[in-house]
């Protein structure tokens, strides 16, 4: 995939996100997908957001992961104001311990869909293999490169099986 050509873009809340989120910017690494960051508000920065996701088509986008922790509204405010796919990363933490940012990002109205994520770094991590699903249903050659991650992930489960037998 063309390095140059950014496809996803990743935007979070508050630079408190941006530990969690190394992990989708490492799994988009890996996968060789093209990427841009922000740190973007929908409450502190709300213009700034809308005009982000407003013109997410215009630079070549063709997803975008939005992050946010407490209200969580991140997702939902991108996803309003563009027609590419939104993949919403609820961030733990807060004195809900993340639960609130979960229900935020699961709780769209009829009309603004947001494709929500586990909470953290798991959630993190499936977001960038969520978005290069996506990005994979018309790129060959990404699709490939799931495959064989998907290989490897069902070798590393089989070895720790084999090793954990011989153990016994």
């Amino acid at each position: 995939m063309d390095k140059e050509n950014k496809l996803v873009g990743v935007v979070m809340g508050s630079d408190s996100d941006l530990e969690t989120m190394q992990r989708c910017l490492k799994q988009l690494d890996e996968f060789g997908i093209a990427y841009e960051v922000r740190i973007l508000s929908a409450h502190r920065t709300p213009d700034a957001a809308h005009e982000y996701a407003a013109t997410a088509r215009d630079r070549g986008l063709k997803v975008i992961i939005a992050a946010a922790g407490m209200s969580a509204a991140l997702a939902g405010v991108t996803a309003s104001r563009t027609t590419l796919p939104v993949i919403g990363v609820p961030m733990a933490g807060g004195p809900l311990a993340g639960v609130d940012a979960a229900l935020s990002t699961l709780q769209m109205p009829p009309g603004v869909p947001v494709g929500a994520m586990a909470l953290g770094q798991a959630g993190a991590t499936n977001a960038a293999i969520f978005a290069a699903q996506i990005l994979a249903l018309s790129d060959p050659a990404l699709a490939e490169k799931l495959a064989a991650f998907k290989a490897d992930q069902a070798k590393k489960v089989a070895q720790k099986d084999k090793d954990l037998q011989a153990q016994r």
